[in-house]
């Protein structure tokens, strides 16, 4: 049994959505990054889903690499967001102004 493209394809619309979405409304910096990792899924997911459709490992190959940068992108933002917390005692992105003056 197997599921149709425009099934993933709506899936990672959904997600990238939600991500989306999520950066945009929230004002929490980790809530922030959970939304981008969201959207990178997202990503990961429609190509892999069109890789397997055209049966070549293109696709899966750039998944792979994504999965990579999201994983440093998330170690070097949680250590800028405690760092931050740990001197401001806050993660809203709406208090950081710290290269302002």
């Amino acid at each position: 049994m197997s599921l149709p493209i425009t099934a993933y394809v709506v899936l990672a619309v959904v997600l990238f959505a939600l991500g989306a979405l999520t950066v945009l409304l929230r004002r929490n910096a980790i809530i922030e990054l959970m939304g981008v990792e969201l959207m990178l899924n997202a990503v990961n997911l429609a190509l892999v889903a069109f890789s397997r459709l055209h049966g070549n490992l293109t696709g899966q190959v750039f998944a792979f690499f994504i999965i990579v940068v999201a994983a440093a992108e998330v170690v070097i933002g949680l250590s800028i967001i405690v760092s931050i917390f740990r001197t401001r005692r806050s993660t809203s992105v709406d208090d950081e102004n710290l290269l302002q003056h």
